[in-house]
């Protein structure tokens, strides 16, 4: 740690004084108006049970960063997950190394508080890549026109859709997210306290679709104004016949909207949800406010359990202050066991970075040279490739 500095957790009325102006300066139009204050005090119930360090100097704040504690579903198994959030440093005391000693305290806390994976959006993914982060693919926005949809006006759907604001439709929407977490891999939710705001502010509208009296299919949504645009924020749905129910929705707004864009996950193919239907999917990316998500393992014995292809390997994690060692890598039980160093296998050498985007699947063994991730030889490459096959994870939540 710097001469002269101290690191600690603060207290919840503290971030009024300690994070928010630096989280605000970063982040947000500035400067704000003084009445703003009050704006920041508004937003401590949803913040209540983050972790929250500073760095201080003679009891000025000059660094902030907080972890939400999450859940996030990693092949097939929830584990609790650390929300890096709201990283900011002061102007006069940026590339001091405040945020790499404060990040490095954060994740351990987190760490041996029980989370072994975490993620964040970065602000610069190669600075976050060197903590041991691996890139997610971006969520896409697919935009489309209500009136390419007419054919589902009076189609018989077995169905029932339920129209209403997100504050009366919220605990219903809040269980099918928390059952989506449980089902799909990389799908990430909020604690209670957090996801409330949602509920609190009462800014969207809900749309729901019931299939068998269970809801199938959800999404939130505003309108930009009269024609102009529906802004869905996530296109969530479990069936076909669930997105087709809500795509008949849409489609009644013809004269309304000009068009829909809306918020879906990397593998959705929206150019074939229906004939004649005319889609822009895209996912941009743009330093510093439009990156992709990134997530890291923090711990590797909590990842027993996942499900995983019928590969056997030794890995050597190496440059990282939380995973670094060796490990014996099972799948051939269908579900991952965690052992010490055994000799005979084949063996890979790998940075936290190349761990993890094998574990969350989104790059192949033979990446993980290519992008300065490790050593891969061809026969550790084998079976890293059987043991963690690639998926495509859906973060969900914005944080």
């Amino acid at each position: 740690m710097l001469v002269g500095m101290q690191i600690r957790r603060i207290s919840s009325q503290e971030r009024l004084t300690h994070a928010f102006p630096l989280q605000a300066y970063a982040f947000e139009a500035s400067p704000a108006p003084v009445t703003e204050a009050a704006r920041y005090r508004g937003y401590l119930p949803f913040q209540e049970d983050n972790l929250t360090l500073v760095a201080e100097e003679d009891g000025t704040p000059l660094a902030a960063a907080s972890a939400v504690p999450m859940r996030q579903n990693v092949r097939g198994t929830l584990h609790p997950m650390a929300g890096v959030a709201s990283v900011a440093v002061h102007p006069l005391a940026r590339r001091r190394g405040l945020i790499r000693t404060l990040l490095t305290r954060l994740l351990g806390d987190m760490r041996d508080g029980g989370h072994p994976v975490s993620a964040l959006y970065p602000f610069r993914a190669s600075f976050y890549e060197r903590f041991g982060y691996a890139g997610l693919p971006k969520k896409r926005r697919v935009t489309f026109a209500p009136a390419d949809l007419g054919h589902l006006v009076r189609a018989e759907l077995p169905g029932e859709v339920t129209w209403e604001r997100i504050a009366a439709g919220y605990e219903a929407y809040r269980a099918f997210t928390l059952r989506l977490a449980a089902e799909r891999h990389g799908f990430a939710v909020f604690p209670d306290y957090r996801s409330e705001r949602l509920r609190a502010d009462d800014a969207h509208w809900l749309v729901t679709a019931r299939v068998d009296g269970e809801v199938a299919a959800a999404a939130a949504y505003q309108i930009t104004g009269h024609g102009t645009e529906m802004v869905v924020d996530d296109l969530l749905t479990t069936t076909p016949l669930s997105r087709a129910l809500l795509l008949r929705f849409f489609s009644r707004h013809v004269d309304q909207v000009e068009r829909v864009v809306a918020g879906v996950a990397a593998d959705e193919l929206p150019e074939l949800w229906a004939t004649d239907l005319g889609t822009v999917a895209e996912a941009r990316t743009r330093i510093p406010d439009q990156n992709a998500p990134m997530a890291r393992i923090l711990a590797v014995a909590p990842l027993a359990g996942a499900r995983v292809g019928p590969g056997r390997v030794v890995v050597e994690v190496v440059d990282d202050p939380f995973i670094a060692g060796t490990y014996l890598l099972d799948g051939r039980g269908g579900h991952l066991e965690v052992g010490g160093d055994q000799p005979g296998v084949p063996r890979a050498t790998l940075r936290a970075a190349g761990l993890s985007a094998l574990v969350y699947g989104v790059l192949d063994p033979d990446d993980l040279p290519l992008r300065g991730f490790g050593a891969v030889p061809a026969d550790a490459g084998a079976q890293l490739r059987a043991l963690f096959p690639r998926a495509v994870p859906y973060l969900f939540a914005d944080f």
